[in-house]
């Protein structure tokens, strides 16, 4: 999947990048290699370095950032095929807005239930 399409994917489900990559991984994380998932973990949501991952990894830092890649890729092509990420932001936004439109109390608090569990 290309940059451009990944964009335009966040965009349609309203999340910003760190936020769609970190939901990506949620989804479809488990699909990786362990050595993927390593690296992506410490790209992506311990804010680590190039430099640093790669002298942890024994890679070169171009190693890394192909790597990050090649994820970023791997996981958006899952999206493109399954869409678990679209259907559930789309969900999670239809229950909020059940939740805004009512005054009924049991259906508030179903709906925020529901929101709790997803």
């Amino acid at each position: 999947m290309e940059t451009g399409n990944l964009t335009a994917k966040r965009a349609v489900i309203g999340l910003e990048e760190l936020e769609y990559k970190g939901m990506l991984y949620d989804f479809y994380g488990e699909l990786l290699t362990q050595h993927q998932k390593k690296v992506y973990e410490d790209a992506v949501f311990n804010d680590l370095s190039l430099s640093e991952i790669a002298d942890e990894q024994g890679i070169s830092r171009q190693g890394v950032h192909d790597l990050i890649r090649r994820c970023d890729r791997i996981l958006a092509g899952y999206e493109d095929k399954l869409h678990l990420v679209e259907r559930f932001s789309r969900i999670k936004r239809n229950v909020q807005q059940i939740n805004r439109l009512t005054d009924n109390e049991q259906i508030k608090r179903l709906s925020n239930e529901i929101i709790e569990e997803l």
